[in-house]
């Protein structure tokens, strides 16, 4: 099969695979790092956990971020990656060791929040740049499935790091602060494994001089507003389109991720070890739909096009939700959140396609940013939305339906952009 095929010359890449290690280690440190979060802010014994609470937590951790998030970009076309890479998980060690002596403290929770905000931020780089890198690694006829595998990799590494988190916790008596220190080990990995590269292989090509403070602020501004220019350019517009659908999608995801948290908290199991248990097996069930997505998508992308595989994966989404998720029930919402997985994800690798294959090389990394900040956004917007309708059991059939229009929302408005766009 081509795709066998392919993948067997993207694995033979030396310098691929090894961005492709501090991929799988970073993120698998996230997955043991947000399951240890998640169980001390939603599963504590000690916590009455409300939807509320969810999106008050998410907003302190990214909308801070999302203010500054931008600046970010401009540095990644500053810095050198792997440096990045380098210094950005070691500090991630450092402050997630400091965020398990917090948890075992009796501190206020702002404090706990700030360490948690400190590591999250930290993670916007690292992530940004390994999708800004990637182009460096991999040649351009075999980009899209460069993007299939290392992203949905990295996505599998996280949920297996959710699993480990799961499965230390169980064997450490409920200790969060024990799952974190594993993320801080894994960190410490990743960063130690980006030494295999050369210091200039992942770029940028630019070299800017260096400026006062107040210069560089002014100039990463100007930087940030050539960016969005950029994207408005007519050749981006199918990149700008790809990022308002995975936006909106993202939306989505939020407000069906608080809605799970509260089932399976509240409503779906006996008590908070079963519905930790059961939240950890949806997210398994997910992980395996972004592994279908990433044997799926370089096939149909390459025969539709990747913004009509978004159009299809909205589209269908859009029809799962209320159909799989208006029972509340355990077995159709399984089922649901493996398709939704796969739908995700799909969507997701199209995006990161089209908006590698449309921008500049020394305007990848600010896109990039922009493009975690609109997630963020997307996200804690979400999380306020489910709060506001989400009564204590977590079954809102309003919210489901809402969910579903949005997915057919942006369904219905990209398959239009794009039929434009072919007749162009």
């Amino acid at each position: 099969m081509p795709v066998v095929r392919d993948l067997r010359v993207l694995l033979r890449l030396r310098n691929f695979r090894r961005l492709l290690y501090v991929r799988l280690l970073s993120q698998g440190a996230d997955g043991v790092y947000q399951v240890a979060l998640a169980a001390y802010v939603v599963f504590s014994p000690e916590k009455q956990t409300s939807a509320a609470a969810i999106a008050s937590a998410m907003a302190v951790l990214l909308l801070p971020y999302s203010l500054v998030g931008p600046f970010a970009g401009v540095l990644l076309d500053r810095w050198r990656r792997r440096q990045v890479f380098l210094y950005g998980n070691v500090l991630r060690a450092g402050l997630a060791g400091v965020t398990a002596v917090l948890m075992i403290s009796d501190v206020p929770d702002w404090l706990f929040y700030v360490s948690a905000l400190c590591v999250t931020a930290v993670n916007r780089f690292v992530l940004a740049g390994l999708s800004a890198a990637l182009p460096r690694v991999a040649d351009t006829e075999r980009l899209v499935l460069a993007n299939s595998l290392s992203p949905t990799a990295g996505t599998l590494a996280a949920t297996a790091g959710g699993g480990l988190a799961f499965a230390v916790r169980l064997g450490a008596s409920g200790s969060d602060a024990a799952v974190v220190l594993l993320g801080a080990f894994l960190y410490l990995c990743a960063g130690l494994a980006s030494l295999s590269m050369a210091p200039t292989l992942l770029g940028p090509d630019r070299q800017p001089a260096r400026s006062r403070l107040g210069t560089a602020l002014a100039d990463d501004a100007r930087d940030l507003m050539a960016a969005v220019r950029h994207l408005g350019q007519p050749r981006r517009r199918e990149a700008a389109w790809s990022l308002a659908a995975m936006t909106s999608m993202r939306f989505c995801y939020g407000a069906l991720l608080v809605l799970l948290l509260m089932l399976c908290r509240y409503s779906l199991s006996a008590s908070m070890d079963d519905g930790l248990r059961l939240l950890g097996l949806m997210l398994a069930l997910s992980g395996a739909g972004f592994f279908a997505a990433a044997a799926v998508t370089p096939w149909t992308a390459a025969r539709l096009g990747p913004g009509r595989w978004i159009v299809v994966c909205s589209g269908t989404a859009a029809v799962l939700v209320p159909a799989l998720g208006l029972s509340f029930a355990t077995g159709p919402l399984l089922v649901a959140a493996f398709l939704l997985g796969l739908t995700t994800q799909g969507a997701k690798i199209a995006t990161d396609t089209i908006v590698q294959s449309s921008v500049d090389d020394g305007f990848r990394g600010r896109v990039f940013s922009v493009y975690d900040v609109l997630f963020n956004v997307a996200f804690v917007g979400a999380a306020g939305v489910a709060a506001l309708m989400l009564p204590p059991s977590g079954r809102s059939a309003v919210l489901v339906v809402l969910v579903a229009l949005v997915y057919g929302t942006v369904a219905v408005t990209l398959g239009r952009f794009e039929r434009r766009w072919g007749r162009e």
